[in-house]
């Protein structure tokens, strides 16, 4: 990915920063996104990506990438800076549960605290990508549009 900090925040209603996620927004409980909010967007956004991934999932693929992706969601327009509980709105692409949408914390039983982090990119152009792309063929499309990014991080265990 490329390197494009900014002053962006990410925010959750239901979970601060190195905070627990309740159990209803993971595999366990109801399994619905929660609800994101975002300020001080680069100037010039056009489009905003959200990428949910869990980079302690003892899982590496041959193509060198890490971890357990849970979300993928895109062309969401530059004026939008909400997310609502279980949102169905933008294009969603797909999980490492090979299926598309959001899929929520579910780290194996006794493996201890996993840290999720949610991602939101910021974009310079909307570019009107079809629906169910991996993460990272998502990254390969978006990275030179890529102009701001930060993250939220949350942890969740099972027992």
């Amino acid at each position: 990915m490329g390197f494009a900090p900014s002053a962006m925040q990410l925010k959750s209603n239901v979970f601060n920063q190195d905070g627990l996620i309740p159990s209803k927004y993971t595999g366990e409980g109801e399994d619905v996104s929660p609800a994101l909010s975002w300020t001080d967007a680069p100037d010039g956004t056009k489009e905003f990506a959200i990428i949910c991934h869990d980079p302690d999932a003892p899982l590496v693929s041959p193509n060198g990438t890490y971890g357990f992706v849970h979300w993928v969601l895109y062309n969401i327009p530059g004026d939008v800076n909400s997310l609502e509980e279980g949102t169905a709105q933008f294009s969603s692409g797909k999980n490492d549960f090979g299926e598309v949408g959001y899929n929520g914390p579910m780290p194996p039983n006794g493996h201890g605290f996993h840290y999720y982090y949610f991602w939101v990119l910021a974009l310079k152009e909307a570019l009107d990508l079809e629906q169910g792309l991996s993460l990272w063929d998502l990254l390969a499309k978006i990275e030179p549009q890529l102009i701001g990014m930060n993250r939220l991080v949350g942890r969740y265990k099972r027992d």
